[in-house]
């Protein structure tokens, strides 16, 4: 995880207020997310449909580059939920946050090469960006297992977003574990760039969930607050499987993109229904996927051991909420 310093820098970019109850009146909420399809769809539904002031609730979105860093404000209590892709996991794996509510599966990260790299093995001996701790660090994980390398044949260089979009486009790295819509702007500089890895590659073993995130104390100490983000996101989640085109509209606009940027972001996952989170969790597919992340994470050495998921996926609250 990046440490405190970089995270006080980087914790508040632009867009603070980008998703905000309409009324100063409710519970406060300090809300951080990730600025594309799968971080802020629903925050901005929420904000588009009231949701927020439906459940008596005055937010604040702040967003953020990467889970890790949010993580660490859960932490610092800068934040009370955020938003994490699949490489964050192990952190709430470790203790360290609750995840209150899954989202969707991704499908948005690659290993990308520079032009006549023909295979992962081609990288051997070369500088790969990636940023710690995501889920691009996942995907280049696994795809460096499976050409037979380890980090160690390569040269790993931690790098946050933005400077990977810039070293990968002036050439000063050979690859990047990395991910979409920023590997489309990327493109736009560098078009016949080499996608070597992809998320459907490891469909068989690994699944790719998105979640959201509680710091440790909001859910022991105020559980009224959390029931009420909850129901919020359902709510969510509900009208975005519901009514995807929207959802888009309302993205790009909180967003300020184009529909069509996101609307082909939305595109890298696969967009999940209310009933289906909420079978889902209550058959153990979740469990499974989440145990099935353990078991990467123990081979990457993120966790020491198995973990039960039930001991960070707070999965009684999120389907309790319903009742």
């Amino acid at each position: 995880m990046r440490k405190t310093s970089i995270a006080a820098a980087a914790v508040m970019l632009a867009l603070g207020t980008a998703a905000c109850s309409s009324g100063d009146a409710g519970t406060h909420v300090d809300f951080g997310y990730i600025g594309d399809f799968n971080g802020a769809s629903l925050l901005a539904v929420a904000d588009e449909q009231g949701l927020w002031k439906k459940h008596g609730i005055d937010a604040k979105a702040s967003v953020f580059t990467n889970g890790p860093l949010q993580i660490q404000a859960l932490g610092t209590g800068d934040l009370d939920f955020g938003y994490i892709g699949p490489g964050a996991m192990w952190l709430p794996a470790t203790g360290k946050a609750k995840v209150v509510a899954m989202n969707t599966l991704g499908n948005a990260d690659r290993v990308i090469a520079q032009a006549g790299t023909g295979t992962m093995a081609d990288l051997k001996g070369k500088t790969i960006g990636v940023p710690e701790g995501t889920s691009g660090d996942m995907i280049l994980t696994l795809a460096l297992k499976k050409a037979g390398l380890t980090k160690t044949d390569v040269k790993i260089v931690p790098m946050d977003a933005a400077t990977i979009v810039s070293a990968f486009t002036s050439k000063q790295i050979d690859a990047a574990g990395f991910w979409y819509p920023a590997i489309a702007t990327i493109k736009k500089a560098v078009p016949d760039l080499v996608e070597l890895a992809k998320n459907e590659d490891f469909a068989d073993t690994v699944s790719f969930p998105t979640a959201f995130v509680a710091g440790n104390d909001v859910v022991a100490k105020d559980q009224g607050k959390t029931q009420k983000v909850i129901a919020v996101l359902r709510d969510a989640i509900q009208y975005r499987s519901d009514h995807l085109d929207e959802t888009i509209a309302a993205t790009a606009k909180m967003l300020n993109q184009p529909a069509e940027q996101v609307k082909a972001d939305a595109a890298n996952s696969k967009v999940l229904s209310l009933s289906e989170l909420d079978g889902y969790t209550k058959d153990g597919t979740i469990d499974k996927w989440l145990t099935g992340m353990n078991d990467y994470f123990v081979g990457a050495g993120k966790l020491t051991g198995a973990v039960a998921p039930k001991t960070y996926y707070t999965a009684d609250l999120f389907t309790g909420v319903a009742k």
